[in-house]
């Protein structure tokens, strides 16, 4: 197996790319970067299970990708655990101080990108590994931190990947001094190839390592937060840190044709929003239809689309009353199906799509100077508040099932730095039904956010499970329909081109590899198609593990897009 601290994560070889599958392994990892996936096979080599594997996992990726995720941020966790039979859900994203206004630092107008600037908010990723270590894990809490110091104190080699990330978020994560100490130590973003660590970060996670996660939660470190956040006028005190503690729960389960899906069940929404999309699907008869042609990609825009408003319906069934068998109801969603049927054109409406959603309004001389080839437009690209998340898929070889994600969402005070951490707060709305993130400022409150930790089960038990960061909600839906109903095979139904939920103006965005043929098809029913790039990063990168169901094998892979590796013990 391959020493995870020998990994020199600038190789070409660990840059996004064609993956190849990994078959026949007693454990199995999937994981967004090659440390991560060979610090967890480590782990359970020298005896650690799927849950030991999956803290220092995400311990080391803070250490390695603070672009993508960070040691204050959210937490979630969907556990198959094997002995018991049974599946276990834990939500510990970022919460909102019940007695405090929104607190956002950041102000308007300092970019492009601000348009409305994170909230501050109180760390979950360390309660969330608290949590999860105390019910779960079999090895020390000091061990599963060792490498994650070893990474903070010696850096990693930064990739042409990471490097254009930061480019991407530079205007957010520079704008306060102790953002440029961090991000910049130089006085520059590192160069490709060049260590970057952080040794204050190292002196922390050896606190957090001696002294239990509780130096986040409660003890020097969480001093420390609280003067930052007083100083900048967030009035929290110590007893905010633990008013709203991770939230055990029972996943969200339902059948969809011979299989079960198990996925994040209220206040998340990833499960609900699956269940009515392949709903929606099952009824207007998406398994007759050929992948990407017209008739999928127009079915799907509206599903998404549909799914998205519905979700807005969804809220934290601890503070609103929340009847999620409505959402499941096949009723419901052969009647949704009905409404996505009853938006086929009876006539050919090419000529409204020119003149109303065309190409900048000059499709017709461009058919008149091209011979009827029409030019793709391309997605607007646009500077955003940084975003990123870090998915994790693990099978131990007791048959324990771990599907995990962490993620800079919902992490601390936007654009600040404490003692080596950085943070990025959350981009969370209140009283804003159509947002995917969205919350109320009550006591004991959870956000309705999108994460999509799944599971496949076949008689009970799981044969595959997937989850990914970058437009979650819409793309876990696509890639089960693939896998469900097109009956692609694992790494097939995660490579092939994803999309966004139909837009404002009758736009579908979707990566750029769909024929001249079904994109005039699009048009005829009124929809015209927006390219994101062949490959588009921002679409995700899935973590899959699953069980051969023609030999029985354990298997694993990872998506194209990011710099995703897959491997297991032999």
């Amino acid at each position: 197996m391959i020493d995870p601290r020998s990994i020199n994560l600038s190789d070409p070889k660990w840059l996004p790319g064609e993956k190849p599958i990994i078959k026949n392994v007693r454990a199995a990892v999937s994981a967004d970067n090659a440390v991560v996936t060979y610090t967890m096979l480590k782990v359970m080599e020298q005896g650690g299970n799927a849950v030991d594997a999956a803290i220092a996992g995400c311990m080391v990726q803070a250490a390695c990708e603070p672009f993508m995720t960070n040691h204050t941020g959210t937490v979630t966790f969907l556990f198959y655990h094997a002995k018991e039979g049974r599946y276990y859900q834990l939500d510990s994203t970022g919460t909102f101080p019940s007695d405090l206004p929104p607190h956002m630092p950041v102000p308007q107008g300092m970019g492009t990108y601000a348009k409305i600037p994170p909230r501050s908010v109180i760390p979950g990723f360390m309660p969330g590994l608290k949590a999860i270590h105390e019910r779960f894990a079999t090895l020390p809490w000091g061990a599963l931190c060792q490498e994650a110091i070893w990474w903070a104190e010696n850096g990693h080699h930064v990739s042409n990947f990471e490097h254009e990330v930061n480019l991407f978020g530079e205007d957010f994560i520079t704008f306060f001094p102790e953002g440029r100490a961090f991000y910049m130590p130089n006085g520059r973003f590192p160069v490709v190839g060049e260590r970057f660590g952080s040794p204050e970060m190292a002196q922390t996670l050896q606190k957090v390592a001696t002294e239990g996660p509780d130096y986040m939660i409660t003890g020097e470190w969480a001093d420390a937060f609280i003067e930052k956040a007083n100083e900048l006028g967030w009035k929290i005190t110590k007893d905010h840190m633990t008013e709203t503690p991770p939230r055990w729960m029972e996943p969200l389960r339902f059948k969809v044709g011979d299989y079960e899906i198990v996925s994040l069940a209220p206040p998340q929404q990833q499960g609900v929003f699956i269940a009515l999309v392949l709903g929606i699907l099952e009824h207007v008869g998406i398994r007759d239809v050929q992948p990407f042609s017209a008739d999928h990609i127009f079915y799907m825009a509206h599903a998404l689309k549909l799914a998205q408003s519905l979700c807005g319906y969804l809220h934290d069934p601890n503070i609103l009353h929340v009847n999620t068998a409505s959402f499941l109801d096949p009723a419901f969603h052969a009647s949704l199906a009905n409404l996505v049927n009853g938006m086929k054109p009876k006539i050919d409406l090419t000529q409204h799509a020119t003149f109303t959603t065309g190409f900048g309004g000059a499709t017709s001389f461009m058919d008149s100077m091209t011979g009827g080839k029409m030019p793709t437009p391309r997605q607007n690209s646009h500077h955003d508040q940084p975003s990123g998340s870090c998915e994790l898929s693990i099978v131990d070889t007791e048959g324990n099932w771990v599907q995990m994600m962490n993620t800079l969402q919902s992490g601390g005070i936007p654009g600040q730095v404490v003692k080596g951490i950085p943070m990025v707060g959350s981009h969370a709305l209140p009283n804003f039904q159509a947002s995917s993130m969205q919350y109320y400022q009550a006591k004991g409150a959870r956000m309705r956010c999108v994460i999509g930790n799944t599971m496949v089960l076949k008689n009970g038990k799981p044969i595959l499970q997937l989850g990914s960061p970058g437009n979650v909600h819409v793309t876990v839906p696509q890639v089960l329909c693939n896998l469900l109903f097109f009956g692609m095979d694992p790494y097939e139904a995660i490579r092939a081109p994803r999309m966004l939920g139909l837009q404002e103006g009758g736009t579908v965005v979707i990566e750029d590899r769909i024929t001249e043929d079904v994109q005039k098809e699009l048009l005829a029913r009124g929809l015209r198609m927006k390219v994101s790039g062949v490959w588009d990063y921002h679409m995700g990168s899935f973590q899959v593990c699953y069980l051969d169901q023609k030999t029985g094998e354990l298997c694993t892979v990872a998506d194209p897009r990011r710099c995703g590796v897959a491997d297991g013990l032999a």
